[in-house]
């Protein structure tokens, strides 16, 4: 099997560049958002304030040519018409005119703290994110392609917020999270003070197009139409060992030798075998193969995991490590090799 590189693939490889300039450290962030971009997916972010996801937008606005961005403050009075736009009454005319949401027309959208607005409106958005498309009223407007929503969650503060059901969490292809950055890349970030700001886009060079995009999301695809059996299986593996009704559930033990019967109360969906294979073909694209091996699937499969598994009650008031879960997962589902 080859392991040329694609040409597109070199282009990535300078997207990353651009996104060293302006965003100090947060390699997987960056990689996720990267693998996202080309799996025609959608990440989910979890961290506290500042912490430089506006900076990322703002970097693959300035890197890719001719694309626009817009970012949302979800609030608790934020109404489906506010992303996805309506119907207007002009009082000039006496008629309903359309008017596009700012989610119409741009290529890569912040969704700031998803879970400060209503699930009404949350779904809205996330039904766009899935259709990729807008109805107002008669008409339908399409999305830009590329497109890629970048949600954010604050883990900490939670007074004002609504629980975000997981059927739409489900949307987001993976979930990471994000901590502070270490001391000596705190110094670093001082040194680039000309960065911070509306001025992040102005520092970054065009190094890719939207055309480029689509090129790598088709190479992505037949990386995985062409995936083999056993990486299906693997996949389907993992999933399926997080699912209390599935007899493999208990065969993963905890660090006292005991299964998770007390601790997981739904697992994963087939969605989650669904993304682990994309995400896992865009892994092994900007790797420059054309082919899928074990650890492209371990490298992505905790992050289309963590938000896909609902822990019990008795797991959530006992502070459950879904950390150290995902491990256990991974340690004790034995690889598949191609025969």
């Amino acid at each position: 099997m080859s392991h040329a590189k694609h040409p597109s693939v070199l282009k990535f490889e300078g997207l990353i560049t651009e996104m060293d300039r302006i965003i100090v450290e947060y390699p997987l962030m960056k990689r996720m958002t990267l693998l996202c971009l080309i799996a025609d997916g959608h990440l989910l972010l979890e961290s506290v304030p500042g912490l430089g996801k506006t900076l990322t937008v703002d970097a693959l606005t300035g890197a890719v040519e001719n694309s626009s961005s817009h970012a949302f403050q979800m609030t608790p009075d934020m109404k489906p018409g506010d992303i996805l736009g309506g119907l207007v009454f002009n009082p000039k005319t006496g008629l309903f005119e359309v008017r596009k949401g700012p989610i119409v027309g741009k290529n890569f959208v912040i969704a700031d703290e998803i879970n400060r607005t209503t699930p009404k409106t949350l779904s809205a958005l996330l039904r766009a994110m899935q259709e990729r498309y807008v109805v107002i009223g008669d008409e339908v407007f399409e999305l830009e392609e590329p497109f890629l929503v970048l949600a954010t969650q604050n883990p900490i503060e939670q007074e004002g917020t609504f629980p975000l059901p997981e059927a739409l969490l489900d949307r987001f292809a993976v979930k990471i999270r994000m901590t502070y950055i270490s001391k000596k890349s705190e110094i670093e970030l001082l040194r680039r003070v000309q960065i911070h700001g509306r001025k992040a886009k102005d520092m970054v060079k065009k190094v890719i197009t939207k055309a480029d995009i689509l090129e790598a999301r088709a190479g992505v695809a037949d990386v995985a139409t062409n995936t083999t059996d056993a990486i299906r299986e693997y996949i389907v593996d993992l999933t399926r060992a997080t699912r209390p009704e599935d007899s493999s559930f208990s065969k993963i033990l905890d660090a006292n030798g005991k299964p998770f019967n007390d601790v997981i109360q739904v697992g994963a969906s087939p969605r989650c075998e669904i993304w682990t294979l994309h995400m896992a073909a865009a892994q092994a694209f900007l790797s420059g193969r054309t082919h899928i091996i074990p650890d492209d699937v371990k490298f992505v499969f905790p992050h289309a995991l963590r938000h896909r598994i609902v822990p019990s009650q008795r797991a959530r008031l006992g502070a459950f490590d879904i950390e150290a879960y995902l491990t256990t997962v991974m340690d004790q589902v034995k690889v598949i090799s191609d025969k």
